[in-house]
């Protein structure tokens, strides 16, 4: 497989798997050894623990929704720019439904072989995401520095 047929993966990953919720084409897209190395404390790193991840977070946010904002594939490696929105309906991690709604920003890298997900890096705002919701304060920007 090559880097388009990645990116294709990637992309088929992001709106039927996360913003449609069908968890069971994690199977699919995935090798069995798939490991994501952004999973929260808690939650296994393989195939069953995205499962249940993505399960409980669509659960808690049921209108979310994730837009590819950039795409590029090199090697065996597939870099995706995201922006993702979503309202707190339901209790997620510890934390109660607050009904506010969030926008925040997502880097994910996927490395592939064989045409089939094998590890999984992100960096996500959370911080960004939880001040929006009401969890957390976003932090103040330091003095004489403009907006």
């Amino acid at each position: 497989m090559g880097t388009q047929e990645n990116k294709a993966s990637a992309s088929r990953f992001l709106e039927e798997v996360i913003n449609r919720g069908n968890v069971a084409l994690i199977d699919e897209l995935s090798a069995p050894n798939f490991v994501d190395h952004q999973t929260p404390p808690g939650v296994p790193p393989g195939i069953e623990g995205i499962k249940t991840y993505i399960s409980m977070f669509r659960a808690a946010f049921p209108d979310l929704h994730y837009t590819l904002e950039d795409s590029i594939a090199e090697g065996d490696r597939v870099v995706q720019r995201t922006s993702a929105h979503g309202t707190m309906q339901g209790d997620f991690m510890g934390m109660s439904a607050s009904g506010k709604s969030a926008t925040w920003s997502e880097i994910h890298i996927t490395r592939y072989a064989d045409g089939k997900a094998v590890e999984h890096w992100a960096v996500v705002d959370q911080l960004g995401m939880l001040a929006q919701l009401g969890f957390a304060q976003a932090p103040s920007q330091p003095a004489g520095v403009a907006g």
